[in-house]
């Protein structure tokens, strides 16, 4: 029978406790110890150089988090030396070990050797010393001589072969891993409150925390309201205004109330309203169509505004808006979401191109102020230099031609910026030359970024047609799980965009839409990429490839879309492309269908109208008359028996 008792030393505990800690010290720790991925390349403009300065400073050392890290560690290291040291009371009884010979020994050993070690720790015989006393000489000596007995004397053998021990049965003793002053009476209250407060109240309030906060938010991370919000704001037809509209109605659940900053709030709301005019009366009323929470909707349009219009924003009120243009770009996705699961075209566009604005800090719709992004350009420069040239290279060329101060810092962030060049674009279908109605389709798209060329850096020539049609690079692509294709370099995906005045680093992405703009729909979802690779003039064939999959439409037709390549990072980056589901492949398709289709045979009624038609029939075969004749024959013989037949 098996004796339960609680673990006095607490070697059991112990365990329990390295287990534990483990599982909690593993995963915090891993994020920690990761060192992040050396960036390759930076834009060195003085403005990015400033704001990564400035996000350190921000972003600072987790002094507390690595703290108590280091304080579990240690506990761990104690508790593990601890356990490592502690005497192990439950030990499987080996004569062998316990006589120091090997197993298997035979007698005579077995006994040569007891003989010389009963000499040697006879108590009689060893010499006692502060450290050794006689209980532990005795003790030794009667262990040795019970494990020469279990190996020599055949009934005390036969109990050590069978039990396990030389003197037979034993009390199995089971270990729990609780001190037992945990269940000691006194101490009965205080456990069991303990008890009461961890599992009767901690570890439901956190599950209900998590179950309840997860109802409120969609897949997308956006509270539902928001999303419902959006459900409903959008149209077929929204632009970029409605866009701005939808979301500074969603501000009321994504944002914090302005309590506190009301007079901070005052001044920044005038500040934005004399640079907008009118535009802000409008943007409010609709904010205030709905009096409750009307406060946080003014709040969260007039910080939004604020970065748009690159308006200084009080410290008290720069973690807000931080929070808030960090959340936006969430909301702006669960947009998309909405608008693309309806197929509309429009503000599928408006919510992908305003991102680019929001990075930039651009007012959006505000194309006239592209070249704003560049560093050291105000917004009276953008708009004049707008007028010149749509082409950035031009707008260098003539800033470097007037002697401008500013010239080498524009070229630094414009090399890291670089222009999207759609390399090629194609539909295509796995192991099959035609694209077949409802067959499995993939539009694979292949993209790089260019420098644009100035004094300095030389034009990048186009990929080879060598490079583009490259069939077993493409065809292992196309056979493969990934939606993007391996880089062509192993750092390429280690590039930091030129965002000076967004509140975190940021990567540049691209949005590829396949639409129809004739119906003013969305094909196929949008997907986003990014780590676009970088060419130059001596690397001119380094691209990447990107494929959509979707299936074809079920009829036979000639379906033109359009391409769209668009940017959610720089203001006015983007290329689109008329693509076409190729027809004579399609019309090659329905002759084959109109193939199987036979003439209509001459005695038949249709063959008769298709003769007055004057079109081809079906001949008539002399042998056909003559079956059908012997089949009639047959067919009347038969009758004629079988009704010989009823008669018998």
């Amino acid at each position: 029978m098996a004796n339960y008792n609680y673990d006095e030393a607490g070697n059991m505990a112990a365990y329990f406790l390295l287990t534990f800690l483990l599982i909690v010290l593993v995963p915090f720790s891993l994020p920690s110890a990761s060192s992040k991925q050396p960036i390759v390349s930076e834009c060195d403009c003085h403005e990015c150089v400033d704001h990564r300065a400035r996000l350190r400073k921000t972003e600072g050392v987790n002094i507390r988090k690595y703290f108590i890290l280091a304080i579990g560690w240690a506990l761990f290291a104690w508790v593990a030396y601890k356990v490592s040291t502690a005497e192990i009371e439950n030990k499987v009884y080996n004569p062998f070990e316990i006589l120091d010979i090997k197993n298997g020994a035979s007698i005579k050993e077995i006994k040569s050797h007891y003989k010389k070690l009963s000499k040697a720790l006879h108590p009689d015989k060893v010499k006692l010393n502060v450290n050794l006393t006689i209980e532990a000489v005795e003790a030794r000596f009667v262990e040795i001589t019970k494990a020469y007995k279990s190996l020599t004397d055949e009934t005390i053998r036969q109990n050590w072969e069978r039990y396990g021990h030389p003197d037979g049965r034993q009390e199995v003793s089971m270990g729990i891993a609780l001190p037992k002053w945990i269940v000691e009476g006194k101490n009965n209250i205080w456990v069991l409150g303990v008890y009461a407060l961890i599992f009767g109240g901690a570890l439901p309030g956190l599950v209900g925390k998590w179950w309840f906060g997860n109802r409120k938010k969609t897949k997308d991370g956006v509270d539902a309201r928001s999303a419902a919000t959006f459900f409903k704001a959008i149209s077929e037809e929204s632009g970029m205004d409605d866009i701005v509209s939808s979301l500074g109605k969603s501000f009321e659940w994504e944002t914090t109330p302005a309590s506190g900053h009301i007079s901070e709030l005052s001044e920044l709301e005038t500040s934005v309203k004399k640079r907008l005019g009118h535009k802000w009366d409008e943007l409010t009323k609709a904010a205030e169509a709905l009096p409750e929470n009307s406060d946080i909707r003014r709040k969260g349009l007039a910080l939004l505004y604020a970065h748009f219009l690159r308006i200084p924003v009080p410290p008290s009120l720069q973690k807000d808006q931080i929070k808030l243009l960090l959340q936006t770009p969430v909301l702006l996705n669960s947009l998309l979401s909405i608008s693309t699961t309806r197929n509309w075209l429009a503000p599928t566009l408006s919510a992908i191109r305003f991102q680019s604005y929001l990075a930039q800090a651009i007012l959006p719709g505000q194309d006239t102020l592209k070249y704003a992004q560049l560093p050291g350009l105000n917004e009276a420069e953008a708009e004049e230099l707008a007028k010149k040239s749509e082409i950035v290279s031009d707008v260098l060329r003539s800033l470097e031609e007037s002697g401008d101060a500013r010239i080498t810092d524009l070229k630094r962030a414009v090399s890291q910026w670089g222009q999207l060049d759609l390399v090629d674009a194609s539909f295509r279908v796995i192991d099959d030359r035609l694209v077949t109605p409802s067959s499995i389709v993939y539009l694979v798209v292949k993209a790089r970024l260019v420098p644009p060329p100035t004094s300095t850096v030389d034009a990048v020539p186009p990929v080879s047609q060598g490079a583009i049609d490259d069939e077993k690079r493409d065809y292992e692509f196309l056979t493969g799980k990934q939606e993007a294709e391996d880089l062509p370099g192993a750092d390429q995906n280690r590039r930091v965009a030129h965002a000076p005045r967004w509140p975190s680093s940021r990567k540049a992405g691209y949005w590829i839409v396949l639409a129809d703009p004739k119906s003013n729909r969305v094909v196929v979802p949008p997907m986003k990429i990014s780590d676009v690779p970088h060419a130059d003039a001596k690397h001119p064939d380094v691209y990447r490839s990107y494929k959509l999959q979707f299936q074809a439409p079920p009829q036979v037709s000639t379906f033109t879309w359009k391409l769209y390549l668009i940017s959610d990072t720089f203001v006015g980056e983007e290329v689109s492309q008329d693509i076409t589901i190729d027809d004579p492949v399609l019309l090659q398709v329905e002759e084959e269908e109109e193939d199987e289709i036979s003439d209509p045979e001459e005695d038949s009624l249709a063959g008769q109208m298709a003769m007055m038609r004057g079109g081809s029939v079906k001949k008539r075969m002399e042998g056909d008359d003559s079956d059908e004749e012997s089949s009639t024959d047959d067919d009347e013989q038969s009758s004629g028996e079988s009704s010989s037949s009823d008669s018998d």
